[in-house]
Parts: structure tokens; C-alpha cells; sequence
């Protein structure tokens, strides 16, 4: 199977490690309802978050929190009150904890950036990526425009899957396609995982996982294995590590059947105690 596939594993699985970033929670488009479902469905003994996970950026703008939201906070506590190691590294969007780098809050360990050692000894760099975007180290104002037209894009995209709906169709993402018909979108994506890939190599990594550019990605880059957790507003991805060393990218909306349509019901409060 190629590396680059979406795979599917099994639910209530077991993993030695999961990753995720760009949860972005505090936006609309954020699918904590399906991340939820995921954190319920699966145990690690370690977890890292790979920033973006709440978004700043937005919450500054106006405020949105749902109960989806506060759900998912407390199924990553309780994973860190129950022996998971929880290693948070933040992104651009939740940079204000660049802070309190170094320390430990509620279990949850936070870290500018980790070394991820799999079990057949290979290092692998864990960073969110976005001092590899030149756009965002040096232009902030043109990133922050550009994090507008994203929201915009996902606006657009709302209204044209509630079209199809009306007219039943199948949710498709128009704000992803739109992304990746743009050539200049593609040549970035590029960019940013060779760069990735380079600093991996000149550090004597043997791979990187990232998140930052919402493009879940796992292949070999000049002998370096690259991997992209994705994001969970519109791909919905994580990537796991198995107890032998092999990693995947699980498509949860997929697996599950999760439709994007469905309505955000509040969760029910039994699923998350202790």
C-alpha cells in the first residue's frame, strides 16, 4: 500500500502514539464533535499535540465555544490523569502558550518542540511547522489576511454543501478543492514539506511530523519520512503509531461515516467522566 494512502484501522484500538494538530478550537469549522468521537474510541500511551489546537487567533475576533469544544478538553485531561504522556507543542494560532514553555499544566507537558524516539530506534522530529512558512515568519499581516480568506472559503463552503443537500447531494469540500487547484497552494505545500524534510536531516532525524498546512501527508522525502497529521475541520485525520513501529493516517471522518452535515448535538456528559 502506498504511503501517501489514507488508511483505516479498527475502533477501540490501541496505539503506542497518536498525533494531531489544527483542531483550531474557537472557530465554527472546527469538527471537535468528531475529534471527540475519536478520543473516545482510542488509547495511547503517548499523545502529542501539534499546535494549533485552540485558535487564538480567532477567539481574539469573537468568541465561539461550543460544548463539543469543552468535550474534548476533558477527554485529553482525563487521558493525562489516566497515564497517557501529553506533550502539547504550540502553533502560530495558539502561540500565546509559547509562554509557558516548559512547563507541566494538568498533566499536559508543554514543549516548543519533541524528539520521538519509535520502537526500532528511529528519531523522529515532532514540530508544528509554521517557522518553515516563510509567509508566516515574515509577513504576519499577509498570513493573517490570509487566515481570513481561509475562513471565508469554509463560509462559502457551507453554504454551497447546504445547496447540495437541498438537492441531495453528498457533502464534497469545495474550500479543499478550491485549495488544491490552485498551483501556487501546491507549489507551498511543496516548499514547506521538502524544508521540513531538510531541517530533519541536517538535525540527523530520520523523519518529521508536522501539522500547520492542513494537508495530512506521510512519504519518504530524499530518505527522510515525512508525515502530516492533517487538521479537523475539513480532513478530519490523525496519525497513530502501532506497538511495532508502523505508523497511519486514519481518515476518522471516513471510518466512522461521520457526515459533515450532521448537526452538533450537545455530548452526552456520561462518556467522559472519571
Amino acid at each position: 500500500m502506498h504511503q501517501g494512502e489514507i488508511l483505516k484501522s479498527g475502533v477501540g484500538r490501541r496505539y503506542r502514539t497518536v498525533f494531531l494538530s489544527d483542531v483550531h478550537l474557537g472557530t465554527r469549522g472546527c469538527r471537535a464533535d468528531f475529534l471527540a468521537d475519536f478520543l473516545r474510541q482510542v488509547e495511547c500511551d503517548k499523545l502529542y499535540l501539534v499546535g494549533d489546537i485552540v485558535d487564538g487567533w480567532r477567539l481574539r475576533k469573537s468568541w465561539f465555544w461550543d460544548p463539543h469544544h469543552d468535550e474534548v478538553i476533558r477527554l485529553v485531561l482525563r487521558m493525562a490523569r489516566h497515564g497517557t504522556e501529553v506533550v502539547y507543542i504550540p502553533g502560530n494560532h495558539d502561540e500565546a502558550f509559547r509562554d509557558w514553555l516548559g512547563l507541566e499544566i494538568a498533566g499536559v507537558k508543554l514543549a516548543a518542540e519533541a524528539e520521538h524516539v519509535t520502537p526500532d530506534g528511529r528519531r523522529l522530529l515532532v514540530v508544528h511547522g509554521d517557522a518553515f512558512d516563510s509567509v508566516v515568519r515574515y509577513a504576519k499581516f499577509i498570513a493573517l489576511m490570509g487566515d481570513w480568506a481561509y475562513d471565508a472559503a469554509l463560509e462559502m463552503n457551507r453554504l454551497f454543501n447546504l445547496a447540495r443537500r437541498r438537492l441531495g447531494y453528498p457533502y464534497w469540500s469545495l474550500s479543499m478543492w478550491l485549495k488544491r487547484q490552485v498551483k501556487g497552494a501546491v507549489k507551498a505545500i511543496d516548499r514547506f514539506e521538502e524544508a521540513l524534510a531538510l531541517e530533519a536531516r541536517k538535525r540527523g532525524f530520520d523523519g518529521v511530523v508536522c501539522g500547520h498546512i492542513h494537508h495530512a501527508e506521510m512519504r519518504d522525502i530524499g530518505g527522510v519520512l515525512y508525515m502530516n497529521d492533517g487538521d479537523w475541520v475539513e480532513s478530519c485525520t490523525a496519525l497513530v503509531e502501532h506497538a511495532d513501529g508502523r505508523f497511519e493516517l486514519v481518515d476518522w471522518a471516513a471510518e466512522r461515516r461521520l457526515s459533515f452535515f450532521r448537526e452538533r448535538r450537545g455530548p452526552a456528559r456520561e462518556q467522559v467522566a472519571g
